[in-house]
């Protein structure tokens, strides 16, 4: 995108030029991605907030269906793509100052009502389902506040930057889901409202704040605005709506929605649904190893100890997250494109390793404990080499695409990628885990074929 010509205001930069090195400004480009990736991590912890209290509403007196629960984690992934084809275009409109402050602001309504809808169990569904739809804002910040800061960036500083900003935002996701077990217990918290009682089936009741895991992020989502609102600039670009929407006559376009759908769309797809995955297949989710209640459908395996989703959920976003923050200085060293083939065949490796473990066996506590151990490192895996994914993409984008082109073109694919979450839910639902994870190969597989013959094999038409 080009500079445009000035505008009036405080908040808009006269000229930026961040490829002329005598007047770039790193310091305010610095500032810029600093206050930015603040914002960004409370906008996933907003997103992803309904992932670390759904697998416990049922503990907490609600009485939903498996399918209701899949559904209501499902919707903040198709709010938040829905969500980033607006967030898109914001940008060149309200510049980074506005829109980075009135974004992070927004997160408090989602966040506020879920801790209100906690404290008691007579929300109705659909209540909860337009809560989980609004944290979607969350995600969908993510395609306004990337483009934006790589305004401030020469390109050849751009994958460590975008890699940076959007690896320390995707902490978010693993910071909810740890910090939420032990805010939760904290009653020194609960200013507002008082306790509940968690049921699980074979454990004792236990007494929590659930409030607390909502609570505490409203007034670092205030402050992140005022920052955002008092220190931050704007670039004036010029790109009105019809240009910015001229990248869908590059076919690079939507070939690199194909490989971020890989990458981001399987990354925040699990971080979603990982943890109601794990109950489902190995814990209080599943009548098979749960007693309790001497229901007949309930068999209990001796010896096999169930294990709470809270303790192991937050490990696989926080390894994809790092992957994205250690991988993307690599990436501007060595180009993208060979760390994409890397991040596709590692998936494909990954993801067929973990298929077996989708149908554990429950004929004896060994087996089941060597399943679930197979499940837990298969999905780490698949989320380290998503990470890896999710940085080189941010590094090629860039290259492949010219300047007034590439904002946009990060906007769109992480829009779509943004649905991982919804598409992960249904998909588990309608198909069941076996049958989508082999999918997920099929995917895999195509994407690294795209990424050897279009920007990793020698002689590719776009090396990137």
């Amino acid at each position: 995108m080009s500079t445009a010509p000035a505008r009036s205001g405080g908040e808009w930069l006269q000229s930026w030029d961040p490829e002329n090195e005598e007047t770039w400004d790193s310091g305010l480009a610095w500032r810029t991605l600093w206050i930015t990736t603040f914002c960004l991590t409370l906008a996933f912890i907003a997103w992803f907030l309904p992932s670390a209290i759904i697998p416990k509403l049922n503990a907490l007196g609600y009485t939903w269906t498996k399918s209701q629960l899949y559904w209501m984690a499902a919707m903040p992934g198709l709010a938040a793509g829905l969500f980033r084809l607006v967030w898109m275009v914001l940008p060149p409109i309200m510049g980074t100052r506005k829109m980075v402050a009135l974004s992070t602001l927004l997160l408090t309504a989602s966040t506020l009502g879920w801790g209100v809808r906690v404290q008691q169990p007579t929300a109705p569904y659909w209540e909860l389902m337009v809560l989980a739809f609004l944290a979607g804002i969350g995600g969908g910040v993510f395609s306004g506040f990337m483009p934006s800061t790589s305004f401030f960036f020469p390109r050849r500083m751009q994958g460590t930057a975008l890699g940076l900003q959007a690896g320390l935002g995707n902490f978010g996701v693993s910071v909810v889901q740890l910090l939420t077990p032990y805010l939760i217990a904290m009653s020194g918290l609960a200013i507002f409202g008082g306790s509940q009682i968690l049921k699980t089936p074979g454990k004792p009741n236990k007494e929590v704040f659930y409030q607390n895991a909502s609570f505490i992020w409203i007034p670092l989502m205030i402050i992140g605005g005022l920052l955002a609102w008092s220190m931050l600039k704007s670039v004036p670009i010029k790109a009105n709506i019809r240009q910015q929407f001229d990248i869908f006559s590059n076919q690079d376009t939507w070939w690199m929605t194909l490989v971020y759908i890989m990458t981001f769309g399987t990354f925040s797809g699990l971080a979603a649904q990982f943890g109601l995955l794990m109950s489902n297949l190995y814990g209080a989710g599943n009548d098979k190893v749960v007693s309790g209640a001497g229901a007949a459908a309930k068999v209990l395996i001796e010896g096999y100890a169930v294990p709470d989703p809270v303790k192991y959920v937050f490990l696989g976003p926080l390894i994809g997250a790092g992957a994205r923050v250690v991988f993307s200085p690599l990436t501007d060293r060595m180009g993208g494109a060979k760390w994409s083939l890397v991040s596709g065949l590692g998936l494909i490796a990954s993801i067929i390793y973990t298929i077996p473990a989708l149908t554990p066996d429950y004929s004896s506590a060994a087996a089941l404990k060597g399943d679930f151990s197979q499940f837990l490192w298969g999905m780490l895996a698949i989320f380290l080499f998503s990470g890896i994914g999710n940085a080189s993409t941010f590094k090629q984008m860039p290259m492949i695409f010219e300047k007034r082109q590439a904002g946009g073109v990060i906007g769109w694919t992480a829009a779509i990628a943004a649905f991982g979450p919804f598409f992960f839910g249904v998909g588990v639902n309608l198909l069941g885990p076996t049958a989508f994870y082999w999918i997920g190969v099929a995917w895999a597989i195509m994407c690294t074929a795209i990424v050897w013959m279009r920007y990793a094999r020698p002689g590719a038409p776009k090396p990137s």
